[in-house]
């Protein structure tokens, strides 16, 4: 039997006093409290979660039954003992009626009540344990029953997302196949002609830029699925940022011919990051600049190093991203609504920022991001700047002179 508390009422001293002895004796764990009156125990049951109750029926003032009546409204699941007088049979039938575990007739049995208790007191904890089994279950219950709506709700929106997803691939790549089925066709009927060259030099020409639209298409769904499983790897080492963002600019350039502004710090800024996949997110965002701007506005890109960090920021003088939506243009398939594209042809996937978003957070950096409707864009990509761990100390004079002698290429 698990430690157990009682509650002993009667207006006789030497029971009071004698109870709690025998109680001790022969129950183990046990401990006894005593009142002398109704209205006291009645505060020390408001207090106390007894076990059980052991109480005289006649008593001065508030008696036995209508001190079990009260517990009955302020703890019913208390079993109470009434004490009886010889003879007192009328009074002991009352007392069961109302509720009352047993009665204890005078002179008091020892034996008998000392058995009584342990019934008492073993149901009263019996009770108390299927209570609590009770509402374990009825909380295990609701939080299966939450995570049944939970997971539910998840698999609405995945089997929403697939059909979305779906539906974009489609649009995406039917423009493609259209254009290289159109352009297949033209080949064939200008393969017989003797001035055909030019015709056939647009056509693969047209056919390429489908073709690449094509595998953008599927690397992006490729980069995805790799970073939803976890499979995505990075082959890190030590890099010249400034070397990087100069050839991808210039390769970007080449052929595009955007109004872009490049402004870099006149010694190396050292990181260490997979280049290729740097190179993708700046290409990312260069494009995404080029996209959502008129044709001609200018494109800036800042490289500078501030503190432990490098810092390469593409702004733009587009239509901007309204503010309510900036949150939500790194979540996977997700594209501004109503908004058309101007310069260029094609709205892509809406992956492009969800995977240069990981991409940046795998090398331990953020994408910030600042927009106003009208007045363009500004992506930030931090990344950590390389830590030589052959030095205990970097030199602070040399991180702030690399924010110095900026200098301006124009394409």
């Amino acid at each position: 039997m698990d430690k157990s508390t009682i509650l002993i009422v009667d207006d006789d001293p030497a029971l009071l006093q004698a109870l709690p002895l025998v109680l001790n004796l022969r129950l183990d764990g046990i401990e006894v409290h005593t009142s002398d009156s109704a209205l006291e125990a009645l505060k020390l049951i408001r207090e106390y979660n007894y076990d059980a109750v052991v109480s005289d029926i006649k008593m001065p003032g508030m008696d036995g039954l209508e001190l079990l009546e009260k517990i009955g409204e302020v703890r019913p699941d208390i079993p109470t003992l009434l004490i009886t007088g010889h003879g007192e049979h009328d009074l002991a039938v009352r007392a069961l009626r109302g509720g009352a575990y047993d009665f204890i007739q005078k002179p008091i049995d020892r034996d008998y009540l000392v058995a009584a208790l342990k019934r008492a007191i073993q149901a009263h904890q019996l009770r108390t344990r299927v209570f609590e089994q009770q509402l374990a279950l009825k909380l295990h219950a609701k939080a299966l029953e939450r995570m049944v709506q939970k997971r539910t709700q998840e698999l609405i929106e995945a089997n929403a997302a697939k059909d979305k997803l779906l539906k974009i691939i489609s649009h995406e790549l039917k423009t493609p196949l259209t254009s290289l089925k159109g352009m297949t066709q033209l080949l064939h009927r200008q393969s017989t002609k003797a001035d055909s060259a030019e015709v056939v030099s647009m056509g693969l020409e047209e056919m390429e830029r489908s073709l690449h639209r094509m595998e953008v298409l599927v690397n992006d769904l490729l980069d995805t699925s790799l970073i939803e499983t976890n499979m995505f790897v990075l082959h890190r080492k030590r890099c010249d940022l400034v070397e990087i963002c100069r050839n991808l600019i210039d390769e970007y350039t080449t052929g595009t011919g955007p109004s872009l502004t490049f402004e870099v710090p006149g010694e190396p800024v050292e990181v260490e990051v997979d280049a290729d996949r740097i190179g993708q997110v700046i290409l990312n965002l260069l494009t995404n600049a080029r996209k959502y701007s008129a044709k001609g506005s200018p494109i800036t890109v800042t490289l500078q190093q501030v503190g432990y960090e490098a810092i390469v920021s593409v702004r733009d003088a587009g239509i901007g991203i309204p503010v309510e939506m900036q949150a939500s243009i790194f979540e996977p398939f997700f594209r501004v609504p109503d908004v058309e594209v101007q310069t260029g042809s094609h709205t892509g996937l809406g992956l492009g920022l969800y995977i240069s978003r990981k991409i940046i957070e795998r090398h331990g950096g953020h994408i910030d991001v600042e927009s106003e409707p009208e007045n363009g864009s500004a992506f930030s990509v931090v990344l950590p700047l390389y830590v030589d761990p052959t030095k205990d100390e970097v030199d602070a004079a040399k991180l702030s002179s690399h924010t110095q002698g900026v200098w301006t290429i124009a394409h």
